[in-house]
Parts: structure tokens; C-alpha cells; sequence
């Protein structure tokens, strides 16, 4: 599997398992489990996510040794701040029952960032995060944290499908050496699979919707981390290698970008206020 290098010299896996929205321990445990011994290596959980235990658990029944994997965790809003997330760190390693993190990520920009980040940046420099990065953070929250900050963010992982290309995002992250991570590859909306322009497009190279636009992604230098909790499907969106999308289909599915997000705005005051108010069990 190829692998992304990131700002650091770190290496990550282009293609990786998500876990969101698959609270369910049992279900979550099983499909990880099946994710890393159909040679997934890149798996991405967050502590809001609440299955961390059961990412945990997976790693440590499927045998893989820990350096062949990437583990992914995030921070959420309501343990932002410098001993909060401290604290959420040593956490979230506890359920996932690792030594370090590789990559650890900040899981939206509101809250107390800078706090969240200068702990982070210490975790780092320990050697507990091999990485440490970002999500859901526009080229003006970059740009403020990267000025206030001594380490630039190895990953921004936003919303990024078909109907929402990022071009000019990816663009300045890759003038500041941000990798960008894709996720909602699929627009959380089941109509895209059947979308007539991507479904033709994909006829020509034998291959799923949901393959094309995994290409279509990984080909522009963005990782993917789809989710399934499906045996087939897991299989299915690892399985793009062995195709290459021409220069004019690549234009051709340029036609679907909207410029905008199908599932919800960060800059909508009511979306920012529901996000800092979720709560979770930790």
C-alpha cells in the first residue's frame, strides 16, 4: 500500500479504515479487526467517537505488530485547553492500550486550540505523538495557528468528496507542507453512488463508485479513511491500485464540484454553538 510522507518524515498510509458513527463495541471491534487483516494499516477513531476501546481491542486480537500500524485519534472540543488535553491524551492511549499515538489530532477548531496545541506540541517532542495535526481547519484558522505556533500541522483532515473538491484549500495546505485527509469521502449521501456522471465514469475503468472516487481522491495526493463496517465493502475500497483515472476524467468529474458542504457549515454560528456544547462520556 502506498504510503503518504508527511512534513515531519513520518509516513502514513494513503488509504485507512474510520470508525464514525460505528458505536456499537461489538460491531466496531469486529469490522477494525477485519479492516487490519485485509491489510488495512491506517485506522482513524476519535475520543467523540466513543469506540476507542474497541479500536483497541481489534489492534491487539489481529496480531499485526504495533510499528506496521497507523493509529489516529482525535481531541474534541470539550477537552481543549493545555491540561485538558493532557489529560485527554493519556485517556485515549489508555483505551486504545498504546504506547504513542501517530498521529493525534485536534477535532475542531474552536475551544481553546492553542492550549490544546502547545500541549500537543510537548507531547511530541516526547515522543508519545509521532505526529500531531488538525481537523475541520480552513486556510484562515490555519494560518492563525501556524503564526501563533512553532510546529505546522502535519494533517488537516476536512470534508472532501466529488460534490466539494477543496482544490483551492489543498492548494495553500501544500504551500505550507499540510497534507490533506479526506473525510465524508462519500458525501454522506447514498444518492452519489448512483450519480449518472460518476457511475459512467466508472464503467469505463470496471470499477465501483465508490473505488472511482477513492482514486479520484488518492490520485490528487489526498488519503482517504472511508468507513464500512461491511466485509465487502472493506475490501472493495482497498482495492484501487490497479487502476489510473485519464486527465479528462479527472476534468469530467470536476464538473460535479459545488464549492460548498453537503453536510454542515463550521462557519454557521448555531453549528459552532452545537459543537461546543456536544458532551460525551469520557
Amino acid at each position: 500500500m502506498k504510503n503518504i510522507v508527511l512534513n515531519n518524515g513520518v509516513e502514513m498510509p494513503v488509504i485507512g479504515l474510520g470508525v464514525y458513527q460505528v458505536p456499537d463495541q461489538q460491531e466496531c471491534e469486529q469490522t477494525v479487526y477485519d479492516a487490519i487483516i485485509s491489510g488495512y494499516r491506517l485506522i482513524d477513531t476519535a475520543a467523540a467517537y466513543m469506540n476507542e476501546e474497541a479500536v483497541g481491542r481489534a489492534v491487539k486480537r489481529s496480531g499485526v505488530p504495533r510499528e506496521e500500524l497507523f493509529i489516529t485519534t482525535k481531541l474534541w472540543i470539550q477537552d481543549s485547553g493545555y491540561y485538558n488535553a493532557k489529560r485527554a491524551f493519556e485517556k485515549s492511549l489508555k483505551k486504545l492500550q498504546l504506547d504513542y499515538l501517530d498521529l493525534y489530532l485536534i477535532h475542531q477548531p474552536f475551544g481553546d486550540i492553542y492550549g490544546s496545541w502547545k500541549a500537543m506540541e510537548e507531547l511530541y517532542k516526547e515522543g508519545k505523538i509521532r505526529a500531531i495535526g488538525v481537523s475541520n481547519f480552513y486556510p484562515d484558522r490555519l494560518m492563525d495557528l501556524m503564526v501563533h505556533n512553532e510546529i505546522i500541522p502535519a494533517v488537516n483532515q476536512i470534508e472532501t468528496h466529488p460534490y466539494w473538491q477543496q482544490y483551492e484549500a489543498q492548494e495553500f495546505m501544500k504551500e505550507h507542507g499540510i497534507h490533506l485527509q479526506a473525510w465524508s469521502q462519500f458525501a454522506q449521501d447514498n444518492e452519489i453512488f448512483s450519480n449518472p456522471l460518476l457511475s459512467a465514469v466508472a464503467v469505463k475503468y470496471n470499477k465501483s463508485v465508490a473505488q472511482l472516487i477513492l482514486r479520484w481522491l488518492t490520485q490528487r495526493g489526498i488519503s482517504v479513511i472511508p468507513k464500512s463496517v461491511r466485509k465487502e465493502r472493506i475490501l472493495e475500497n482497498i482495492n484501487i491500485s490497479d487502476f489510473e483515472i485519464s486527465d479528462e476524467d479527472m476534468e469530467t468529474i470536476k464538473k460535479l464540484d459545488t464549492g460548498k458542504t453537503t453536510i454542515f457549515d463550521h462557519h454557521d454560528p448555531a453549528m459552532v454553538k452545537f459543537l461546543g456544547e456536544f458532551r460525551f462520556d469520557i
